[in-house]
């Protein structure tokens, strides 16, 4: 499988958050049961893809996209941050995730530190940063533990249900 990093473009960013909540709300679904309420907020990701140094890019195999991403770099730091990554429901256990992955990391070698957050419930997410691609959770966020910077909302929950989140650092310099 030959993945290539696409820039998001101007013309696909409908289709990039149409597909990024349809592979979270799957997610979310598949472990917690149907939901009327939309578990990712377009508001979410424009927060992410407006942020400054945000980099978005579309995981494209043979033409056709099976992702995507949203970084965060610091360039100062090389402390960066994964915002977003999602595999297109349907394509999702085919190793396009850690293609995905490595591809970023192949992108930015600078890095001493990649960071990300998923929700408590994605045992998927859990099980894919650490034991696929390396992270390590070095924080959980709960009502004992709150994030510091917690919105009243996450991810379209309220913030007592949407505060459960571990915090994965990958430190470069340290290959696991």
């Amino acid at each position: 499988m030959k993945l290539t990093l696409v820039p998001l473009k101007a013309e696909n960013i409908t289709m990039f958050k149409r597909d990024m909540q349809k592979a979270f709300q799957y997610g979310y679904e598949k472990e917690c049961g149907p939901s009327d309420e939309l578990i990712l907020p377009e508001e979410d990701i424009d927060e992410s893809l407006n942020a400054k140094s945000a980099e978005a890019y579309q995981a494209v195999i043979n033409g056709e996209v099976f992702g995507g991403a949203v970084i965060t770099v610091n360039n100062e730091t090389h402390h960066n941050h994964l915002d977003f990554l999602f595999i297109k429901v349907g394509c999702q256990g085919s190793g396009v995730g850690q293609e995905l992955w490595k591809a970023i990391e192949n992108l930015h070698p600078e890095t001493k530190v990649w960071e990300t957050f998923t929700p408590y419930f994605e045992k998927r997410n859990i099980h894919f940063y650490v034991n696929k691609c390396g992270f390590h959770i070095v924080e959980f966020y709960n009502p004992l533990h709150p994030e510091p910077d917690m919105p009243e909302t996450v991810g379209g929950m309220a913030a007592e249900e949407g505060d459960y989140f571990f915090r994965f650092e990958k430190n470069m310099n340290c290959k696991s």
